[in-house]
């Protein structure tokens, strides 16, 4: 599991047992109270203790990388939750004018809660330390040709060994390294000079933090210095999202897409069955596409060619009145049914609601390659690809007949990965409505 999954499920853990201690201490406070003495504003303690509690922690940072490094700052933090929320439930019990409140069965929950935190901020060590062995961080020291001290803890690859570094024009190799580092948090690469660009721009791309070691003459647009024993790094990427805004944006796509699939679950299947009866084949077409941190996926669509002349790798785009497609394709192609199918990828992880859209790999702007065009192609993926995106919105979809109608796209979908927010999306969304019918969609 990569240390990033280990990470939020210590956090939850940790809020887990945290709310579990504010209702010992609530239940220990009952011997002592009825429960009519614990209420404020009409409601039990631990109702609104919790929420407020939950809110405090994490705008404290009680669930964070140092809070799991250093018991001592975990505690600290905790602590200050716990008692900013013992302070508001006052003041709420005096705004409500909760004059039954018991200030001793109040006193007695929050000190129990306290005591039960500090005792299972201890567990919590212990669960860390035998999940991750006291380091929060994982890191990675990729060696391409040049020589580099690693860091304590730190594991190493030699790609440069194995022939392996981020040719640009090779997406199998992009893809070899993306998976190389996808469980790591950290990423520094140890490279000959004349791959630093390549690297850079993979880099840029990925959904990991990434630096490369470096003379301080070469800069490569790094965000940041930073440091590798007893070398230098520029920081060329932190990643593009933090663990609340990754939370936040996945809490969205699933708000949206499991009611989205219990509705249309009769009208996919019609569909389904409509090109089953219409052509020999699959209902689903599967291709792969270039997705988040440039690793490739399969991606799902209702199939709406003959299956025989389906093209698996993309290397031929639909034009207007290709004789591939069938009738009932025309028309779900036409009204963007045929993406439908994509709602299950969104629901695998592999895809977001929102976001670049994903690309075959043998995708063309006119005559080229989608990456030879422009090599920071590659950076777009920096986020999970969508279902629509801000280039669809604005009217960028369809063929993509010469390089222009590319750099288009990509300027959109750099764009988008540089201002992202959960509202953004969700005007998106309401955006896609307008063009789900669209004059390019054949």
């Amino acid at each position: 599991m990569p240390a990033r999954d280990k990470r939020a499920l210590l956090y939850l853990l940790s809020l887990v047992l945290d709310c579990c201690a504010l209702i010992g201490g609530y239940f220990v406070a009952l011997n002592l109270r009825d429960p009519r003495f614990l209420d404020t504003g009409g409601q039990s303690l631990p109702v609104l203790a919790i929420p407020i509690f939950v809110a405090l922690a994490i705008a404290g940072e009680a669930q964070s990388v140092e809070a799991l490094e250093s018991r001592a700052i975990g505690m600290k933090r905790a602590l200050q939750a716990l008692g900013a929320t013992a302070v508001a439930l006052l003041l709420l019990g005096f705004l409500f004018k909760a004059e039954d409140l018991s200030r001793i069965g109040f006193g007695v929950t929050f000190v129990v809660a306290a005591l039960l935190m500090v005792a299972d901020r201890l567990l919590l060590d212990r669960i860390f330390k035998a999940m991750m062995g006291g380091r929060a961080i994982s890191q990675l020291l990729l060696v391409d040709g040049a020589v580099a001290q690693p860091e304590a803890e730190m594991a190493i690859i030699d790609v440069g060994e194995q022939g392996i570094w981020p040719d640009l024009s090779r997406p199998d190799l992009i893809d070899t390294l993306s998976r190389m580092i996808a469980d790591y948090d950290r990423v520094v690469v140890a490279s000959r000079a004349e791959h630093h660009q390549a690297w850079a721009k993979f880099l840029k791309g990925s959904d990991v933090g990434g630096e490369i070691l470096f003379p301080r003459a070469e800069l490569l647009g790094a965000v940041a210095i930073g440091a590798c024993g007893h070398h230098d790094t520029l920081v060329l990427s932190r990643g593009p999202l933090s663990l609340y805004s990754r939370l936040q944006k996945r809490a969205f796509d699933l708000a949206i897409t499991v009611p989205l699939l219990l509705v249309l679950a009769m009208p996919l299947l019609l569909v389904a069955l409509a090109i089953r009866l219409e052509s020999k084949g699959p209902a689903l077409f599967r291709q792969i596409r270039v997705g988040h941190g440039n690793r490739q996926f399969s991606i799902y669509k209702f199939r709406s060619m003959r299956a025989e002349a389906s093209d698996s790798r993309g290397d031929r785009s639909t034009s207007r009145d290709d004789d591939r497609i069938t009738r009932i394709g025309r028309l779900i192609r036409r009204t963007s049914i045929d993406e439908l199918p994509q709602l299950f990828n969104v629901l695998k992880g592999d895809m977001s609601l929102v976001g670049p859209r994903p690309h075959a790999l043998g995708s063309l702007a006119g005559n080229e390659l989608f990456w030879e065009v422009n090599d920071s192609y590659w950076m777009r993926h920096a986020l999970k690809p969508g279902i629509t995106g801000l280039a669809q919105i604005r009217g960028f979809r369809g063929a993509t007949g010469n390089s222009d109608d590319l750099e288009q796209r990509l300027r959109c979908d750099l764009e988008y990965l540089q201002n992202w927010s959960v509202g953004n999306d969700f005007l998106i969304l309401l955006k896609t409505l307008r063009v789900v019918v669209h004059s390019n969609a054949f």
